[in-house]
């Protein structure tokens, strides 16, 4: 059996085909198959059940890179925590990062990754300059911006064929160092002025919010590259086993030391890159706190504060509550995730129909706002919600190559 990072669905798989060296690579004659990355989305996307699997950690060199214009060429399993571990030393840093560097290139491209800067940078497809792509026919095709495969492609969930490499632009960077702040907030309005402030000052914004408070309070983080000596991250610790101990209880209790914590450490601190972008990648295996039965990750953006705040009002207890407001630039892809509104993501354990129930009072909130629902966070949308959600779905539809499926695209297609 495999499983998403969120252990909710699993899936059983008829063939893992592991790839190296993209030269002379061949797909499997029979599909439906799918590539798999690192497997760190949360739903189904990177599973198809009662299909093949193609392994792409195999496909890890770096091909070449030019410090001038910081543009870097490397397989599609290279991973973005080898990037930055080559990259940050000499200068540059990647131009958008999700909230884990254990991603891979060829996954971040096929869910159009956002970071904290959104309001800025936009997505990585922004920042994409070419790639190949190679289709069940056979043919390896090496398309740019202006091809409209390459547009499928860009949070495509990995159904417009197997990406083999692609060519990304760097940012230069200060070595290491982040300068950042932590302010307390109570509320959205405060939430939104905080926004309003930070996104025009600073480069990398995001907000903690303790969803079960009364007072919606939380935590508004903002920060930019600089320079300055800063310790590197100690060894990880890891979660050695399931250990379910989240629960109404448990998130209390943590949303309040959390709270009180970052009100502790004060409210502007120098800090290393890695625990500021990554701060759960600090404890590995750290799904296992949901226990066996995994938890199921809910994200969607819409459009107002109005059906912001309607979302808070109907939210679980979570003890990972982000919001961030997204930016205007238009994301590259055709079934790009954001878009300018408010986005809310928050992981619930998964306690079977209860939980389901939840998310299904969250999804038809932001569909009667006119928002959408992130793929690479999904295990339960229904058909309905992703076509609302993906307006240019008919149009990507006829770049799907027809041996490439997984379980989420069966489940919101038929």
């Amino acid at each position: 059996m495999t499983e998403s990072w969120g252990r909710y669905p699993q899936a059983r798989h008829t063939a893992e085909v592991r790839l190296h060296w993209r030269a002379g690579l061949a797909l499997p004659l029979v599909g439906p198959m799918l590539a798999y990355g690192q497997g760190r989305s949360y739903g189904d996307c990177c599973l198809n059940d009662g299909g093949k699997l193609l392994r792409t950690a195999g496909l890890d060199r770096f091909i070449s890179f030019d410090s001038n214009s910081g543009l870097l060429r490397c397989e599609a399993g290279v991973t973005l925590g080898e990037i930055l571990r080559l990259m940050v030393p000499r200068g540059f840093f990647l131009p958008v990062v999700p909230g884990t560097k254990h991603v891979s290139v060829g996954g971040a491209i096929a869910n159009d990754i956002h970071g904290k800067n959104h309001h800025r940078a936009g997505t990585i497809g922004a920042h994409v300059r070419r790639l190949e792509l190679l289709r069940s026919d056979g043919q390896a095709r090496e398309i740019g911006p202006e091809d409209r495969l390459f547009q499928a492609t860009l949070g495509g969930l990995g159904l417009t064929g197997l990406i083999t490499w692609a060519e990304v632009a760097l940012r230069r960077i200060p070595v290491a160092a982040v300068r950042m702040e932590a302010i307390p907030f109570a509320g959205l309005d405060e939430f939104v002025a905080l926004s309003d402030e930070s996104d025009a000052g600073y480069e990398y914004t995001v907000a903690w919010l303790d969803v079960v408070s009364r007072a919606q309070r939380g935590i508004f983080f903002r920060g930019d590259h600089v320079a300055g000596a800063v310790r590197a991250p100690r060894a990880r610790t890891a979660v050695p086993t399931d250990l379910p101990v989240v629960n109404t209880l448990t998130v209390l209790a943590f949303n309040a030391a959390y709270y009180a914590a970052q009100k502790l450490a004060g409210r502007s601190r120098l800090q290393h890159w890695d625990p500021f972008f990554f701060p759960l990648d600090g404890i590995g295996h750290w799904n296992r706190l949901y226990g066996r039965r995994g938890f199921l990750q809910f994200q969607c953006v819409v459009p107002t504060r109005e059906a912001l705040g309607e979302l808070l009002r109907s939210a679980p207890a979570s003890p990972l509550t982000v919001l961030k407001r997204f930016g205007a630039a238009a994301s590259p892809g055709m079934l790009s995730f954001p878009r300018p509104g408010f986005t809310l993501a928050l992981d619930v354990p998964n306690r079977g129909e209860e939980t389901f129930a939840q998310l299904a009072r969250l999804e038809a909130v932001a569909m009667e706002a006119g928002g959408a629902l992130y793929p690479a966070k999904d295990a339960r949308m229904s058909k309905d919600t992703f076509a609302r959600s993906f307006p240019r779905l008919a149009e990507f539809s006829g770049h799907v190559d027809p041996a490439f499926s997984s379980s989420f695209w069966r489940r919101v297609t038929r």
